[in-house]
């Protein structure tokens, strides 16, 4: 009888215990699921941007009138430049390098993947990009997430016709957590001397003439060497 009514006496703990946890799994599902439609609407309307050299205040979408306008292309800068991490990755005919290689020019990364639809529909104008403003100074480096590796990026590029941009995948796939990349595409653009001076979240026109006068932009603030 002792036991028996020992054991009727623990049975409301423990079922207030169940409760508790049932209650905090449906919380974290139900902020999780708001996080995720929160990116996706990020994603679907583009960037958030930002005047450069100032933080936390970005161009209204719309006019005094209400009238919707096109905002001004602009990286989400920082107050200052970011130090990275030296992210390894494997070029496209199988040689291991870092993002130091690329010290001593402008370097636009864009984070992306072949089953990324956004990604998909930027990716010519980033090859268009290279082709214009490529060389010595800068460089667009599409680093690419996708598991499969170099032949898969391969033949995504023969697809779309690329021509321009190097083939560039992260062989420890470690960049999104490395780098704060919450989702693809992100792109962030890095100095000379290898800092990140801003990125972009989700896709953009990167060959339209706003975004080329940007980048020249930057380029006329870059050192002429680097660290």
């Amino acid at each position: 009888m002792l036991n028996l009514r020992g054991h009727h006496s623990k049975m409301p703990l423990m079922s207030k215990f169940s409760i508790q946890i049932i209650l905090t799994t449906v919380a974290s599902l139900a902020l999780g699921i708001a996080l995720y439609f929160v990116f996706l609407h990020m994603a679907a309307h583009g960037p958030v941007t930002a005047e450069p050299g100032v933080t936390g205040k970005t161009l209204s979408p719309q006019s005094s009138d209400g009238a919707v306008r096109k905002p001004h292309f602009r990286f989400q800068t920082h107050p200052q430049p970011r130090d990275l991490p030296d992210i390894a990755m494997v070029a496209g005919d199988g040689q291991p390098l870092t993002l130091k290689a690329f010290r001593g020019k402008l370097v636009l990364v864009n984070i992306w993947a072949t089953w990324c639809g956004p990604c998909r529909e930027e990716m010519p104008a980033l090859d268009r990009l290279q082709a214009q403003l490529g060389g010595p100074g800068f460089q667009v480096l599409p680093l690419s997430i996708d598991r499969e590796g170099p032949s898969i990026v391969k033949k995504f590029y023969q697809e779309l016709g690329l021509q321009s941009l190097g083939i560039y995948v992260d062989s420890e796939m470690r960049a999104n957590a490395l780098l704060s990349v919450v989702g693809v595409p992100t792109t962030l653009l890095i100095s000379a001397s290898g800092q990140e001076l801003g990125r972009v979240l989700g896709p953009a026109q990167w060959d339209s003439p706003e975004v080329v006068r940007e980048i020249q932009r930057y380029l006329g603030k870059s050192p002429p060497g680097g660290g």
